[in-house]
């Protein structure tokens, strides 16, 4: 699983990024 090689990087990035805004608006509604 190579997060920044490859020609899809930016769609991987993207994706990561997301995932890490989901995780932390979870944590800030359960607070």
């Amino acid at each position: 699983m190579s997060i920044f090689s490859g020609s899809r990087n930016n769609f991987e990035i993207i994706l990561v990024l997301f995932i890490l805004l989901v995780i932390i608006a979870c944590c800030c509604c359960n607070n």
